[in-house]
């Protein structure tokens, strides 16, 4: 059948819409360790349709029982289970400090991966290549490294520390995160700051993110005469539809254009995308959609200067570890984080990987040995200081 027969079509958009101390050294033992726990951790099928929830939370939890955390799991989603760590505060009544991480990775072709994706190959440069090396598997096992090696120095929190280990992000976080937070054990929680991941960065600037931008899904719907595909007539859905295929291909040059110029970000624009076409009678179409507003009615952003004290103490521990951070920026794509910012909860997207190529959901996907290793320093300054911060400054 030709489309000149079609009796109607749709086109599905994507349109993404801008949301407006220092660490003692290791051993080389104990750095050897670490990396092998990284290991064994990426070695863990949790890549969808079918992740292996149960056994990246076994893994973790035998982790954190070695650590001394305490060591509670909730399934809000029969077969998806949610792993929440503590080590509590001398003054738990202060707003506490909460560490997320997703336990899910995308999909990866082993065909075009040089070493198969989840057998986290080290080569002689020291990168490890495996799914969920920088997104976001790095993360968790820096976040439990940091708190190891604090717990060694007898470290004392002032607030309590907490670290979630969330399925389903990947998909949209619907039985993960967003159930998390809606919770009654979240509130419990008293959560006051929250870190979670970022990106990689090409340079030796940290990078942090203090927003998510907005997934806004749109649905056009052309109708038009049908007929036979011999016979010539107008309005067709064919074209009825590309008219208005040619006004978003406008508008979408005209926000590329200002990217381009180098007058906003990728992150700052609205980025309408095509996704889906299909031509004939249509089906219900689940689409993904959130709040542009938390629950006090604020924009879902982080503030990033003096009007935030969390912001302060992030900055000072970075320097304190030696990094350099780059300016903060919108995150081109979503997070869990969105969630916990609808709770009002200041919020920022961060993962210590400085002179590292961005490759997120890509073939090939790795992290250097060195930038894992450095990554964990990094927590221990961020955890301790974070954790120390005296004032009951909250949500």
């Amino acid at each position: 059948m030709s489309l000149t027969t079609v009796a109607g079509g749709f086109i599905f958009l994507l349109l993404l819409f801008s949301s407006g101390a220092v660490a003692i050294g290791f051993s080389l033992e104990d750095e050897k360790a670490q990396i092998e726990r990284f290991q064994q951790y990426l070695r863990i099928q949790t890549a969808h349709p079918n992740p292996d929830y149960a056994g990246a939370v076994s893994f973790l939890s035998s982790q954190a029982r070695s650590i001394g955390l305490k060591i509670l799991t909730l399934e809000f989603t029969p077969g998806k289970p949610l792993l929440l760590l503590s080590w509590a505060g001398t003054d738990p009544s202060l707003p506490s400090i909460l560490l997320n991480s997703h336990l899910d990775s995308v999909p990866a072709d082993s065909s075009h991966w040089i070493h198969p994706p989840f057998s986290a190959y080290r080569d002689s440069d020291g990168r490890i290549f495996a799914r969920g090396t920088q997104d976001d598997k790095s993360i968790a096992i820096q976040y439990l490294e940091a708190l190891r090696n604090l717990k060694g120095r007898r470290f004392s929190p002032l607030r309590s520390i907490h670290v979630s280990l969330v399925p389903d992000e990947e998909i949209g976080g619907a039985d993960g995160n967003e159930k998390f937070v809606a919770s009654k054990e979240f509130r419990m929680l008293n959560v006051g700051f929250v870190l979670d991941e970022g990106q990689a960065s090409p340079t030796d600037e940290f990078r942090v993110f203090y927003a998510d931008r907005l997934p806004w899904s749109l649905i056009v719907n052309a109708v038009g005469a049908p007929g036979h595909g011999s016979k010539m007539y107008d309005g067709s859905a064919a074209e009825n539809l590309m008219e208005c295929v040619e006004a978003i291909v406008r508008f979408r040059d005209s926000q590329f254009d200002l990217v381009k110029a180098g007058i906003r970000a990728g992150s700052e624009v609205i980025s309408v995308n095509p996704v889906y076409l299909k031509a004939g009678t249509p089906t219900p179409t689940l689409t993904q959609k959130g709040p542009s507003r938390d629950v006090t009615g604020r924009p879902l952003v982080t503030p990033t200067n003096a009007s935030n004290p969390w912001w302060s103490i992030f900055k000072q521990a970075i320097s304190a570890s030696g990094g350099k951070l780059g300016k903060p920026e919108i995150l081109s794509s979503t997070t869990d984080a969105r969630f916990m910012r609808q709770m009002g909860i200041p919020t920022l997207g961060f993962s210590p990987m400085a002179n590292t190529p961005v490759l997120l959901h890509d073939h090939n996907e790795f992290l250097k040995d060195t930038v894992f290793l450095n990554g964990i320093k990094v927590y221990e300054n961020l955890i301790s200081a974070l954790s120390s911060f005296d004032s009951d400054v909250g949500v």
